[in-house]
């Protein structure tokens, strides 16, 4: 998402609404990789009959007629129109998990992006899944919370919890917040770049951390060194400092595998023996995203799993 967008009390509202707009006519969409996004999109026209979705979803162009005025309107007011030819596109998404709606960015390459896609639906699948025996937590954070989803699927499996979501990204805070409202889920936001500083009284931390190697220079996907994997473990090496008694850190990522040996899970295993935890690992996709393996970052790498991991304070 573009820094330039407004970033207004009217504004907000205007996006509101147009969640509420969106909802009340039974928009869904659930959106993929980005070469699936580009397929699809290369193959089919866009639609006379299912202009929301093109609009919202595929990030297609759209012209003025074929959007209620109460729509263009509020797009108008939210600041997010793109002029394209004698059409329009929206500089921000629409994308539904778990029922719920949320504004992410569009196709772009600003570095101050909102991502959502497939990661965003494993995350919060493996979150309902570990967690289900824990829905008494009393405190949880999301560290890199991007548009939301992994704070607002704390909340919701326990909503008397005090849950936060924190991202080094204003932008996505920004939207984070405004998904929370429209959901009436009482997510709070901070601005921090990993781990906030404070007490150890956090009973859940999760994350999912940018996993792409190589100077990619955008925040959302840069995870640094270790093929990617450095960030990921500093966010968890930092996190489990912020843990109460018993608490525990999931993390979902991508994992690097070189030669055989999962990258993550080495580190993660040299960490809890160090902390003294219990780590519950799981590749829960064998080949995620192997088109990056094209890059010169990834070389010596074969494949990139993605995966879940529980780390437990005794």
């Amino acid at each position: 998402m573009s820094a330039a967008l407004p970033q207004t009390p009217i504004a907000d509202q205007a996006l509101l609404d147009l969640l509420g707009c969106l909802q009340a006519a039974g928009y869904d969409f659930v959106t993929p990789t980005r070469s699936t996004h580009a397929l699809v999109s290369a193959r089919r026209a866009a639609s006379e009959t299912d202009v929301l979705r093109d609009a919202f979803g595929w990030a297609r162009a759209f012209r003025r007629e074929q959007l209620t005025p109460e729509l263009f309107a509020l797009m108008q007011a939210a600041g997010i129109l793109i002029e394209d030819a004698d059409a329009y596109k929206t500089a921000l998404r629409v994308s539904s998990l778990d029922g719920r709606l949320f504004l992410h960015s569009a196709p772009t390459r600003d570095n101050d992006a909102v991502f959502l896609g497939p990661d965003s639906y494993r995350f919060a699948s493996l979150l309902r899944r570990v967690l289900a025996d824990s829905a008494g937590f009393r405190r949880a954070l999301d560290i890199g919370t991007g548009a939301g989803v992994g704070a607002m699927t704390l909340q919701a499996l326990a909503p008397a919890a005090a849950v936060y979501g924190s991202d080094i990204n204003p932008s996505a805070l920004r939207l984070a917040g405004l998904n929370a409202r429209h959901a009436g889920l009482p997510v709070q936001t901070l601005q921090a770049s990993g781990v906030p500083e404070g007490p150890r009284d956090f009973d859940i931390i999760v994350a999912n951390p940018p996993y792409v190697a190589g100077n990619v220079g955008k925040i959302y996907r840069d995870g640094g060194d270790a093929f990617g994997a450095a960030l990921g473990l500093e966010w968890v090496r930092s996190g489990i400092r912020r843990l109460a008694p018993g608490g525990r850190f999931v993390l979902y990522t991508g994992a690097p595998i070189v030669a055989g040996r999962d990258v993550v899970r080495d580190g993660l295993t040299v960490l809890c023996a160090e902390q003294n935890l219990t780590l519950d690992y799981e590749e829960i996709d064998p080949d995620v995203f192997g088109q990056t393996l094209r890059q010169e970052a990834y070389r010596d790498v074969e494949r990139i799993a993605a995966i879940g991991a529980v780390l437990t304070e005794p």
